[in-house]
């Protein structure tokens, strides 16, 4: 048993090392990426100024008022001179430079050929840990209980992981959807204003009410949100239930055909009062996510100390 485990952690050695190299070859090509991206910027702005300084040669060489006027002077093969060094210098740091570009690309290409080789490093370094807990529970080994303990508080912790993430997602969602009803109410409250102080009427009362039914749309869309959010949550124990948008209807026939102050000023504490439900509810939705997200990571560093155990557990003799 004891040869047969011997090559077992053998194994898993040479595993982990192909694991590492895969890591690094995906960390170097990352790495030359940006570098790629970077030197491809600079050769731009070199082949920009080289050409520039082309320009300028030309314009000394061929007739023109500034050749005339540099042959007065008596400096135009001073000044050509200068030109035709400038953009030689010029055109040496732009060939220096794709030069360099050159290369960088050579490397990451030689860095994801590495890295593709490598690809599978990974899945056969678990498929080795999985076989090498096979081993040890078939055999009796007193770290099979704790590995199996590990096995199902691994299995109860990714479970809660996917939900914490779809409830992240779905809140998320529904933030993006309060701040386009909350958007739009503000833009019926600006009518809203119109119409009641400053000597609106009928028609701006007819666009007001256009405003408010897209925010009457766009506060719908946020309630279904909402309620998908309240679907996730009920999954998560401890957790409260995410609000809902209670929106007062109103009644445009008599604020449209009826206008008057006092319905002009019921509508526009309607509204209000829908921008205030919006905000508390955006409110709340926010501290949820915030909690969301503080549980998903303290589930993702529990996840990632079980991992850690495991191997330990796995890779000793």
């Amino acid at each position: 048993m004891g040869d047969v485990n011997g090559d077992g952690v053998r194994r898993l050695a040479a595993a982990v090392e192909r694991v590492r190299e895969y890591e690094r070859a995906g960390e170097q090509v990352e790495l030359l990426g940006r570098q790629v991206a970077e030197a491809e910027r600079r050769v731009a702005a070199l082949g920009r100024a080289h050409e520039r300084e082309r320009r300028d040669v030309a314009r000394l060489e061929r007739a023109s008022l500034t050749r005339l006027v540099a042959a007065l002077r008596g400096t135009r093969e001073e000044d050509l001179l200068r030109e035709r060094t400038e953009a030689q210098r010029a055109g040496q740091r732009e060939a220096q430079e794709r030069a360099r570009l050159a290369a960088l690309r050579d490397g990451r290409r030689a860095a994801e050929a590495r890295r593709a080789e490598l690809a599978d490093a990974p899945r056969a370094y678990a498929a080795l840990l999985d076989e090498r807990e096979r081993q040890l529970t078939a055999d009796r080994d007193p770290r099979a209980a704790r590995l199996t303990e590990l096995t199902a508080e691994r299995g109860r912790l990714t479970a809660r992981s996917g939900q914490l993430d779809r409830a992240r997602r779905t809140a998320g969602a529904a933030l993006t959807a309060l701040g386009a009803a909350r958007d739009q109410l503000a833009r019926a409250d600006a009518w809203s204003t119109y119409d009641t102080f400053l000597g609106g009427g009928a028609v701006s009362s007819v666009v007001k009410h256009g405003r408010m039914d897209d925010a009457a749309a766009a506060a719908r869309a946020a309630d279904r949100q909402l309620a998908a959010l309240r679907t996730e949550l009920a999954e998560l124990a401890g957790w409260w239930l995410a609000p809902q948008l209670e929106l007062d209807g109103l009644t445009r026939f008599t604020d449209i055909f009826l206008d008057n102050i006092f319905t002009d000023l019921a509508v526009r504490g309607r509204i209000r009062k829908a921008r205030a439900s919006v905000d508390r509810a955006a409110a709340t939705v926010t501290g949820l996510r915030d909690r969301l997200a503080g549980e998903a990571d303290e589930t993702a560093r529990r996840l990632a100390a079980l991992a850690v155990e495991r191997v330990t557990l796995l890779t000793a003799p």
